[in-house]
């Protein structure tokens, strides 16, 4: 690039101006949060640490240019390295899920998996059609349809007819002679199957077979698990679906993003699928996000990839086995993929409680529900994830560590609860100051996670 010859001009004088001398305040707040993730144990599910090269393309000069439109097709002048960026990007993404081009298409520009699921429904469904999505008690999604007896919660929901699927509540596992049942008086034209805190795999082969009782859509949302997909440690929905979307930061371990996949041969999917995107829900993409995709995509399609999404599923179920051996309860008993949803109800704690105490010691995770729980803000129970730590290089040893720290965790828990005389959160805070157990567990938690690497 030639360099130029004409001083910068004063009002412009702050564009070359590094982060660090431009604005300390967010500089600061960017390293603490830095140091926050590297001397904390990261359990997240739906988290990852992405590479330093997707962070890079995530932050490049791409974001300075406006290109509403596929490639081929701008609206905009000046798009002809943007189209490069993302005719790669869509086809690393057919590439890494090994999916045939003539069978399948890509639209890589949905903003978030969110987003990526109202444009497909969007594609699919006209206004008050009728869907059916795993219940959010069952480990389902906001984006499936959730609604509760006195809102709609989900535009899936308000612009849409919407009826559950659950599990059952004593087993755990999707419960689909129920669902065929239900589908049948409901007559859905849409079954969504994916899941954000459910630990075990999707039958496709049922879940086809009943939609097309129907004559309905199938549906795969596998943001939790397209990592898992890609490399063939879960069963391939691409084999039955007919639409598939996902985010592109969690076990994908890209950037924050989505993707939605569609047959090209089915009642037009491709131009459905692309109208919904733009210009019915989006305007420009995020370009320089696209081409963190497109990094992300090509480090999916390698043998370490292949490696890491093995260690993944191995970790969580290094995870799950340690804390059944301190007698706790796991939901459906264990796990397939990348997650453990524990059940606290047997010890009669909250999900929200050994959250906070987590967060005091350098451990993050969520309060998640558990099958037959009403209170959502007040779960039963927590969802725990291994993609982040295994980016880190932890093994099943280490995760038997993890799952040591979290039986403490749950002990002080228990004896705070005590101590706070109340089921109330705000008396359980209160009762957690000056707990020398707690300061002791954070001083080891920090020092046994900044032994290992981060990317």
């Amino acid at each position: 690039m030639t360099v130029a010859t004409r001083e910068v001009d004063a009002w412009n004088s702050s564009l070359n101006i590094p982060l660090q001398d431009e604005d300390k305040e967010i500089y600061d707040l960017i390293q603490k949060e830095k140091y926050r993730q590297f001397s904390g144990l990261e359990l997240i599910a739906s988290e990852n640490f992405t590479s330093q090269a997707v962070m890079e393309a995530n932050g490049s000069p791409l974001t300075n240019k406006y290109s509403e439109g596929l490639p081929g097709a701008r609206y905009y002048g000046g798009n002809e390295y943007i189209d490069q960026v993302e005719n790669l990007c869509r086809k690393r993404a057919l590439q890494a899920f090994q999916l045939n081009p003539e069978e399948w298409g890509v639209n890589v520009q949905p903003y978030s998996g969110s987003t990526a699921n109202f444009c497909a429904l969007t594609a699919l469904l006209r206004p008050h059609d009728r869907l059916m999505g795993l219940d959010l008690p069952s480990g389902g999604h906001l984006t499936h349809g959730w609604q509760t007896s006195k809102k709609k919660i989900s535009t899936s929901s308000i612009y849409f007819e919407s009826m559950p699927y659950r599990a059952n509540p004593e087993t755990g596992y999707i419960d689909y002679d129920k669902l065929e049942e239900n589908a049948n008086l409901f007559r859905p034209k849409l079954i969504i199957c994916g899941a954000s805190a459910y630990s075990r795999d999707f039958d496709y082969v049922r879940l086809r077979k009943i939609a097309d009782q129907h004559d309905a859509y199938l549906l795969a949302d596998i943001a939790h698990i397209s990592g898992l997909v890609a490399t063939r440690e879960a069963n391939n929905p691409f084999e039955l679906c007919d639409v598939v979307t996902t985010t592109t930061h969690k076990t994908l371990r890209g950037p924050r993003a989505g993707l939605i996949f569609f047959r090209k041969k089915k009642d037009e999917l491709e131009s459905r699928v692309n109208n919904a995107v733009f210009p019915s829900n989006q305007g420009g993409p995020h370009n320089n996000t696209i081409a963190a995709i497109a990094v992300a995509l090509k480090q999916v399609a390698t043998p370490e990839f292949q490696q890491y999404a093995k260690q993944v599923r191995v970790n969580a179920k290094a995870l799950g086995d340690a804390l059944i051996s301190y007698g706790y309860k796991l939901v459906t008993g264990g796990t397939d993929n990348h997650l453990i949803l524990w059940d606290l109800k047997p010890v009669k704690l909250t999900g929200s409680k050994v959250e906070k105490i987590c967060d005091m010691v350098n451990i993050t995770l969520n309060k998640n529900s558990v099958p037959g729980d009403v209170n959502m803000v007040s779960p039963g129970g927590v969802r725990i994830g291994t993609p982040a730590l295994t980016s880190r290089s932890f093994k099943e040893p280490d995760f038997v560590k993890v799952a040591e720290y979290l039986h403490r965790v749950v002990q002080i828990a228990i004896k705070v609860q005590e101590k706070s005389g109340s089921k109330m959160m705000k008396d359980f805070v209160i009762a957690c100051q000056d707990v020398e157990e707690i300061s002791a567990l954070k001083k080891e938690v920090e020092a046994f996670a900044t032994n290992f690497p981060m990317p």
